[in-house]
């Protein structure tokens, strides 16, 4: 029997580690060998196969103020997680992104397990900003194996000492079934003269509250200019459902809204259906590309955290969505802060909607995304390389 400890947090997060976890235990089993999975994560984890020890999928929140919230939760999560790792030691431990819980995990047990086989899968996204004049990791000193998705990111810790393997992007594997354009519009109730609009605001508490208000009265005016534009917005998490409704309602949308119970199996029908998405930065930037969907991203923190980053931490990213950077190019419009304003969205949708040249720069820009990100076969990639170091006497075993 091999037990495995899985920690990560926040939708994405749960996301990743559900379609690891499915890899796992194909591999494993694939080797003959046994495989007992733990987690901290979310109920996609669970429903892979994992055995819950908390739901972190909600733990998630960008900037000061935001976060003072979790200290208590996060606090006595940490004790609990710790009474369990001295009850049930597990052979290796794999992190999924997360970084302040997991960097804190990670340290406390390399000091207590210096032997224990520790894992970064989806690292922190450090290749891509810096906190004033850095470029250090804080990974380096737990990590045995740095399991990157990205080539910058394999890079980026090879250069400074770490162990590193490129799998690729595990959302490559997600996206090879699935409906075509046509046969999802039909699934939606789409007229051949109808538009798509899809609404991905939050996966957090805090992107909700700052995000939606501007991008929903946006998408109303856009309905207004465009009467044969469809509106859908999906639900992450089922307590972001009630006050989607009435931020629909106040701006006065005519939009349909997937529950989150629904979220997931209709995502590539609703992507596959898209004409455009108004959107947050962050790893739906990636979904949408793969998917061929034109975006308008934008982010808003509260305007404390954004001050001290800027000027107290000297924080420096050169694009906030990781399409953008993957390219190194503003493939995408960006708004940040101040510039994420009703009236920036609706121009920038407008660019996007029309078939002209603005759009096709896009759609040339997502086929040149696709060769950077690897080749399908990302999570069983992963696996392998997860359970060859907690036994490595099964490599021999593997199938040809």
């Amino acid at each position: 029997m091999v037990r495995l400890l899985i920690s990560t947090g926040e939708v994405s997060g749960d996301l990743q580690g559900s379609l690891l976890i499915q890899a796992l235990h194909r591999r494993a089993a694939a080797r003959g060998v046994e495989l007992e999975v733990h987690a901290l994560g979310g109920p996609r984890m669970e429903r892979a196969g994992a055995t819950l020890l908390a739901d972190t999928a909600p733990m998630g929140a960008i900037g000061l103020w935001e976060a003072l919230p979790l200290v208590l939760p996060t606090l006595k999560l940490q004790r609990r997680v710790d009474a369990w790792l001295r009850r049930t030691p597990p052979d290796g431990v794999v992190m999924i992104d997360y970084m302040g819980a997991n960097v804190s995990l990670g340290r406390r047990l390399r000091r207590r397990h210096p032997d224990l086989p520790i894992l970064y899968y989806i690292a922190p996204q450090e290749w891509a900003f810096r906190l004033g004049e850095g470029g250090t990791t804080r990974l380096l000193g737990f990590t045995d194996l740095i399991l990157a998705v990205f080539p910058e990111e394999a890079r980026f810790y090879a250069e400074r000492g770490a162990s590193v393997s490129w799998v690729g992007h595990p959302l490559l594997d997600t996206v090879r079934d699935g409906p075509d354009r046509q046969q999802a519009r039909r699934e939606l109730g789409l007229a051949d003269d109808e538009r798509l609009l899809l609404l991905l605001p939050a996966s957090r508490q805090q992107e909700l509250a700052y995000l939606m208000p501007a991008m929903a009265e946006a998408a109303a005016r856009l309905q207004a200019r465009h009467p044969k534009l469809r509106v859908i917005l999906s639900a992450s998490m089922e307590r972001f459902e009630a006050p989607l409704q009435r931020m629909i309602g106040a701006a006065g949308l005519r939009a349909r809204m997937i529950g989150a119970d629904q979220a997931d199996a209709m995502k590539p029908v609703l992507f596959a259906a898209a004409d455009l998405a108004l959107t947050k930065s962050g790893t739906v930037n990636l979904e949408l590309a793969l998917r061929d969907v034109p975006q308008v991203v934008g982010y808003r923190l509260s305007r404390i955290t954004a001050f001290v980053a800027r000027w107290l931490l000297r924080f420096n990213v050169a694009h906030i969505s990781p399409v953008n950077l993957l390219l190194h190019e503003r493939l995408l419009p960006e708004l940040l802060q101040d510039e994420y304003t009703v009236e920036r969205l609706v121009d920038e949708a407008e660019r996007l909607l029309n078939d002209g040249l603005p759009r096709q720069q896009v759609l040339d820009g997502y086929a040149r995304l696709r060769g950077v990100l690897g080749d399908p076969g990302v999570t069983d990639r992963a696996a392998d390389a997860v359970l060859d170091r907690l036994v490595p006497a099964a490599r021999a075993t593997l199938p040809a």
